[in-house]
Formats: C-alpha cells, sequence, structure tokens
C-alpha cells in the first residue's frame, strides 16, 4: 500500500504544511498540490465544495507526493467513509465534543476489528493500492477538531480514546465558544491559553496536534511551540491576496487622467 508521508514525518519529529481547499476545481487543486505542500485539505464543511467535485480534487492532488486530506461536515458516518472510499489519506471531523464522539470517528474511519467502517474502497484501490483493505487501518489519519468550551471539559476523555491520531484546533470556534472574538492567530488571552492547554495535552497523550493559521509568521511559531501540522492559507485566500498585490502595484503607478482644463 502507498505510505501515508504524514507518519513518516511526524515519526520523525517533523512537522506538516498544510494547504488548504476551498474551491471546487481540479486545476486549482493541481495547481496548488504541485508548489510542495506537504498535505492539501480539500474543505466539505466551509468551501463550497460538493462531493463529486472532492473526487476530481482528490484525482488531481494525486499526480504528486501531496497527501490528500479531508474536513467532512460532520461527525456522521456516511460522508467519512465515503470520503475514505474516494482516497482520503487523513479525514479532518469538526465538533467532537466528548469521548463518545471520538469513539465514533475512530470506528467510521477503521475496518473490523479495530472499527464498524463500511467495506468498499472503489478509489482508495486505485490511489493506495490493491493490499489497501490490509493496511488501510494503521495509514489513514484520524483528526478530531478541538474547538469548543465543551470539548475542552472533556479534552482527557477525548484524546485518550485508542485509534484517534490527531487533533486540530478551530481557534475561532474555540474563541467564540469560550466567549471570545474569532480569530486564527492574534487570540485574546483565555483563548490563547486554551490553545496551549490543549497543545500540552495532546502532547502528553501523544497525539500530533494541529491547528489553522492565517500565514506562515505564525504557522512557524506554531510549529516551534510543537505543533506538527499546521495550515498555513487557503486557494481562494492566496488569489485574493495576490490579485490585491497586483492591483495595488496598478493603481499605484498609473497616472490618472488629466482634470478637464489642466491642458496648458
Amino acid at each position: 500500500m502507498r505510505s501515508n508521508p504524514l507518519r513518516t514525518l511526524w515519526q520523525s519529529g517533523g512537522a506538516a504544511v498544510n494547504g488548504w481547499l476551498a474551491i471546487p476545481n481540479g486545476f486549482s487543486a493541481e495547481t496548488m498540490a504541485h508548489q510542495g505542500w506537504d498535505s492539501l485539505t480539500i474543505d466539505l464543511q466551509h468551501g463550497v465544495v460538493d462531493y463529486q467535485a472532492m473526487v476530481g480534487m482528490l484525482q488531481a492532488i494525486s499526480t504528486t507526493t501531496t497527501v490528500p486530506v479531508v474536513r467532512v461536515p460532520w461527525l456522521e458516518p456516511g460522508i467519512i467513509m465515503k470520503t475514505l472510499d474516494a482516497g482520503a489519506y487523513a479525514v479532518i471531523c469538526p465538533m467532537v465534543n466528548t469521548r463518545e464522539d471520538a469513539q465514533k470517528l475512530v470506528s467510521w474511519t477503521h475496518y473490523a476489528p479495530r472499527g464498524t467502517r463500511s467495506f468498499g474502497p472503489v478509489r482508495a484501490l486505485l490511489y493506495g493500492g490493491a493490499d489497501y483493505p490490509q493496511h488501510a487501518n494503521d495509514t489513514v489519519v484520524a483528526f478530531a477538531m478541538i474547538e469548543t468550551a465543551q470539548a475542552l471539559d472533556n479534552l482527557d476523555a477525548i484524546m485518550s480514546v485508542e485509534g484517534l491520531d490527531a487533533i486540530y484546533i478551530g481557534p475561532s470556534d474555540l474563541s467564540i465558544s469560550l466567549g471570545c472574538r474569532p480569530a486564527m492567530d492574534d487570540l485574546e488571552p483565555k483563548a490563547q491559553q486554551a490553545v496551549d492547554h490543549v497543545l500540552a495535552r495532546a502532547r502528553a497523550h501523544g497525539l500530533v496536534a494541529g491547528i489553522h493559521n492565517t500565514g506562515p509568521e505564525a504557522a512557524l511559531k506554531r510549529i516551534a511551540a510543537g505543533f506538527q501540522f499546521v495550515t498555513v492559507s487557503s486557494d481562494a485566500r492566496l488569489i485574493a491576496a495576490g490579485a490585491q498585490q497586483v492591483m495595488a502595484a496598478m493603481r499605484a503607478g498609473i497616472k490618472p487622467p488629466p482634470l478637464a482644463g489642466d491642458s496648458y
């Protein structure tokens, strides 16, 4: 079976640089994948991507060694299993708030006897290889998103679930849940303390910790703090930022036409 480079990278103590895909298009996904990201996450929760678009994007990513990750819309077995059958090598599941939630996530991402994932890896066989069924349980990565006050209250119970590989902090939702303004990098003290606590507990439980960021500066600081999976930016944000830079330069360099009567 095709290996999962995320696991290899983490085992060596390294951190994965993750990009985010919100545009439902195979060509844009392929273009992003060829830029050297360790992984790319297709967002089915808040992006405008549907399942069929996701499949084409997974195919596009597979033209490279970039690891295909999918954030599913919710903790629901059907979409989790279909996402894995399509060839995702990691699943990020939002709003995991209790030990029971984490147990469901692990169950639905693993074949028996370790879970209850239904068998039908239609495209996963093409991507992972003919022996995918024998090795999927040890290859696919399950991320539980920690993004609520309730999840903080149940943190150790969630992280102690056998088979959970990693947690992923949603800073904006976590901030809102704690009564703070939504943010990803410049967090209010209460939210920052929560992030630090989640990271510390994840490391104590031997789990990889991931988090959303708005850019390289914040992501590098978080890697230095111990995060091993950092999302830096998205396709949509990068298009907007690049276009803004070009247009700012053009507007600054174009001389305004003379006003009427200024020809003397």
